[in-house]
């Protein structure tokens, strides 16, 4: 029997398809890999990896490239029931890296950025079942760019409210996404207010909050339980319960950083797991949790690809007793 779901995860799953060649502009790119990923697929992986149970609910297309990702889900371990599938392409993502292995991304080829199928998941596909025994619901915003699938998050939304799970958003702003990057300035903020923990970059702090201080985030929502603000080399800027600190990230070899931001948010929901929520009243417990969080994303970035490179528990253990 297939113990249920603790922790869902909505959105998106498409491939990643990164520059064999770094440092080049778009048209100079020779050839391309591809590799599963999108944000809330890349966070029930890892944490499928790490031992939670999760499930994933999103849409694939019905081709090739769906079948393929949603086989990947199910080989992982991810719980698959709330996948659905429509007739448009799976989405892939044309992604820059730059020598040093950071991002940049580029576009979905021929196709506008709404004629995908991630963009048409159905709220009444989605199995009231699996948020009865879940814990937590995990989203991103590029969901909230499109009708269908908006309207999908805000229906998930309220049966996580229903069936008391806890909410973590991770802005994970991506404007190539939207066909009116306006729309999100009143969007997003909208979602905070129905969520309990927020996962964000410093870049996008400053866009979205124009402050890169988690107290003074965490200060704006009454709702919210903590704020966490990456900053990729320079570490992780938290406010979580009544306590605020930093954490600095550990030196490895970077190769990739495509999904590091979702390795840190599977390692946090483990943690979470770990102590309870009432983890959150004691400071040392708090650098504990973000320590181990900080080191699943490291782990991440030292291989390519978001979901190959994600580190099982055991990895991420020995990794802390090694620095």
């Amino acid at each position: 029997m297939i113990n249920p779901a603790r922790v869902l995860c909505i959105g998106e799953i498409l491939f990643d398809c990164l520059a064999d060649q770094t440092g080049r502009s778009l048209e100079q790119v020779a050839s391309w890999t591809a590799y599963p990923g999108g944000a809330p697929a890349n966070v029930a992986c890892g944490l499928v990896k790490l031992g939670i149970p999760t499930g994933l609910i999103g849409v694939v297309g019905m081709d090739e490239a769906g079948m393929r990702l949603v086989q990947l889900l199910r080989q992982v371990g991810v719980q698959t029931t709330g996948i659905q599938q429509y007739l448009a392409p799976t989405r892939k993502v044309f992604v820059l890296r730059s020598d040093d292995g950071e991002r940049e991304f580029a576009g979905f080829g021929k196709p506008p950025t709404n004629e995908f199928a991630d963009t048409h998941l159905q709220a009444s596909q989605i199995p009231e079942s699996l948020f009865v025994d879940a814990d937590f619901l995990v989203l991103g915003t590029i969901a909230l760019a499109y009708p269908e699938s908006r309207q999908a998050c805000i229906h998930a939304l309220k049966m996580a409210d229903r069936y008391n799970l806890k909410i973590l958003v991770d802005i994970n702003w991506r404007p190539v996404f939207w066909s009116n990057p306006l729309d999100a300035q009143r969007l997003i903020p909208d979602l905070l207010k129905q969520v309990d923990f927020v996962k964000v970059s410093t870049e996008e702090a400053k866009l979205f909050f124009n402050t890169t201080d988690p107290i003074s985030i965490h200060s704006q929502f009454d709702s919210i339980e903590g704020v966490m603000i990456t900053d990729g080399q320079q570490g992780c800027a938290y406010s979580l319960g009544e306590f605020q600190g930093k954490i600095p990230a550990f030196d490895v070899k970077v190769e990739d950083t495509t999904g590091a931001g979702d390795a840190f948010v599977a390692g946090f929901i483990h943690q979470l797991y770990q102590y309870g929520i009432r983890g959150l009243n004691d400071p040392e417990t708090i650098k504990k949790m973000i320590t181990y969080a900080s080191a699943v994303g490291a782990l991440t970035v030292t291989k390519p690809g978001a979901i190959s490179a994600q580190p099982t528990a055991d990895e991420v253990e020995a990794f802390l007793k090694s620095v």
